[in-house]
């Protein structure tokens, strides 16, 4: 698989969204594990998880603990690095909440601290703004983790372009990375993707295939991605992930996966090269 980078990190071109198994229909944690594993094994290098993956108000953190487990019984778990995020809650009913108050920001961090079981989180990222706290005291918080060794790495989520840059500013130009939905069907985020390109940050589509209820029906909703596809013998997923792939080298997808065979899909993507003409049609496609 090939390489890319986040901050001054090397990750595989596409990496797991392990969201799916902590929520809602979440599989046994054989399957689980089995897809971590699998992962790993098809040359992924990033995971992206949040302390807010879970279902009850009792199991906080629950995807974090699956993915510590799941590396440390792997002998490349070593290798990946781990994304993880503060400042969105599920208190256990369904609903979410935002929390981006420095102090929660600081007793989240050092709650994942010791579910991942590592002495400094590889990246950390403001899951989502909290319209009762000022942006800049959110990412101040950040900073603070940063120059004390608690987080490797900076990273933000649902953000516009202002709150890039200021985020960036913020954190004295080390800002790495800019988590934001985006697929053929949410392109609202065009605007982030070409500044993170501009500015070198890397870009983490989340829910590229759509989200776990609509990432089956791509091929059927969008025909131009279902024909590419079958020009070159691979699923629509695999070719929606080589169109985000080619939109830019900082685009870092992390499709959200459940079972070992679809996240060996998806990381089979960084081989396949689409041509210009076949780009153009689905650019067109997903902009209808």
């Amino acid at each position: 698989m090939h390489a890319r980078r986040i901050g001054n990190v090397e990750v595989s071109t596409i990496g797991l969204g392990a969201m799916p198994m902590s929520i809602e229909g979440r599989p046994d944690e054989a399957r689980s594990l089995a897809t971590i594993h699998a992962a790993l094994d098809a040359g992924v290098t990033l995971i992206d998880t949040a302390d807010s993956y879970h279902l009850h108000a009792d199991d906080v953190g629950h995807n974090e603990s699956l993915i510590a487990k799941a590396l440390a019984s792997h002998d490349r778990g070593a290798e990946v690095l781990v994304a993880t995020k503060a400042g969105h809650l599920r208190p256990g009913d369904g609903t979410w909440t935002q929390d981006g108050s420095p102090d929660h920001i600081r007793r989240a961090c050092e709650a994942s601290l010791r579910r991942l079981g590592v002495e400094a989180i590889g990246l950390y990222q403001f899951h989502r703004p909290d319209p009762r706290i000022p942006y800049a005291d959110s990412i101040g918080a950040l900073r603070d983790l940063l120059d004390a060794g608690k987080i490797r790495m900076a990273g933000i989520s649902n953000a516009d372009p202002a709150q890039i840059r200021q985020a960036n500013d913020i954190l004295g130009g080390r800002l790495v990375s800019v988590q934001n939905q985006f697929s053929p069907a949410f392109r609202s985020s065009e605007p982030e993707l070409e500044l993170c390109d501009e500015l070198g940050i890397a870009f983490l589509p989340w829910s590229p295939l759509g989200g776990i209820s609509r990432a089956g029906e791509l091929g059927s909703r969008y025909a131009p991605f279902a024909r590419v596809a079958e020009a070159h013998g691979v699923s629509p997923q695999r070719a929606c992930m080589a169109w985000m792939l080619a939109k830019s080298p900082v685009v870092v997808p992390i499709p959200g996966a459940s079972r070992p065979e679809t996240i060996r899909d998806s990381a089979a993507a960084g081989e396949l090269t689409l041509t210009a003409e076949e780009l153009a049609a689905l650019n067109a496609t997903a902009a209808a």
